[in-house]
């Protein structure tokens, strides 16, 4: 369980960059950062590929029809939809439905356990307790956050297609560690880099695609932030060395730690460990904007840990 328990603090660590990266690419749209970054990845990933040849060419055709869902739905289907969303929407609202992510993860997780009669599926009573003190801390942290910005949505339809978008956000991140979990329990262990690897090779393609077509969208002067100097836009240097930073360390390495707590964790405990990531990210925004958190973020972020010491707890009697 430490082990488990480190790697899921690592992954939350390096997944916390991509929340400070729109800061210092501010004058790049989001669905762009989220091509660049995936590009990076599978760029990456082909170079490390060689390290993981053996286990790869023992991965069958089922394996890769299931990195490529993951590789879509997970990666870029989730931060097209929530960059999208802030565009449409506005950030505090969508922000505030994708903090919830460490509850939702919990419920679904716990709700499929139960239902397949897993003995790892835990009372709805005894998650009541960790799950509404994270809810409470999130909602604080959140409620506490000053918006920079109103929210561009003017119209009434444009408004509800962002919250939509954040929506379906919030639904793909949801699917994406439960099913990411599953599949890696279900096999032997000594596959988490190989796994990380092979989702990189299969998202590769994806962005490439991804890219062209927004190439395309943007050439017709409908995509958002018309005008991008596709394809490095006005700072190359500063934009691929933040994407290859990404690709590396928040994507690939993230991922192999992910992949390592998801085989030592159950998936319910590893939903609410996502809280890792929001953390950092609140930790990496503080030294961004060099100042320390308020009494309520303070409040909110010792909910946070609180919420996941206790679930920690009840599946370690379990």
């Amino acid at each position: 369980m430490i082990a488990g328990l480190l790697s899921a603090l690592g992954a939350g660590l390096l997944w916390g960059l991509v929340f400070v990266t729109p800061l210092v690419l501010h004058d790049y749209p989001g669905l762009m950062l989220s091509i660049g970054r995936y590009l990076a990845f599978g760029v990456l990933a082909l170079g490390l590929a060689w390290f993981d040849r053996r286990a790869l060419a023992e991965l069958t055709r089922a394996d890769w029809t299931e990195a490529f869902k993951l590789a879509l739905i997970g990666n870029l289907l989730y931060y097209a939809t929530l960059s999208s969303a802030i565009q449409l929407a506005g950030a505090p609202l969508p922000t505030l439905m994708i903090g919830t992510l460490p509850v939702v993860i919990a419920l679904c997780a716990n709700l499929i356990d139960r239902r397949a009669g897993d003995d790892e599926g835990v009372p709805w009573r005894k998650l009541a307790l960790p799950l509404a003190v994270m809810l409470a801390g999130l909602a604080i942290v959140h409620a506490d956050t000053p918006s920079s910005a109103t929210s561009p949505a003017a119209d009434s339809a444009r408004y509800l297609s962002g919250i939509a978008l954040a929506v379906c956000a919030l639904a793909c991140w949801t699917w994406y560690p439960i099913r990411n979990s599953r599949w890696l329990r279900a096999r032997g262990a000594g596959l988490s880099r190989a796994w990380a690897t092979a989702q990189g090779l299969a998202t590769l393609p994806l962005a490439l695609l991804g890219g062209l077509a927004y190439a395309l969208w943007d050439g017709l002067g409908a995509a958002p932030g018309g005008g991008f100097d596709w394809p490095l836009g006005p700072r190359p240097t500063v934009f691929i060395g933040m994407m290859a930073l990404l690709g590396l360390c928040a994507s690939w390495l993230g991922t192999l730690l992910w992949n390592h707590a998801s085989h030592r964790l159950p998936a319910a405990l590893v939903g609410q460990l996502i809280v890792f990531e929001t953390l950092s990210a609140l930790l990496y925004a503080f030294v961004w904007y060099r100042r320390w958190p308020s009494v309520a973020e303070a409040t909110g972020i010792a909910l946070l840990v609180a919420g996941v010491l206790l679930g920690v707890r009840i599946f370690r009697r379990s």
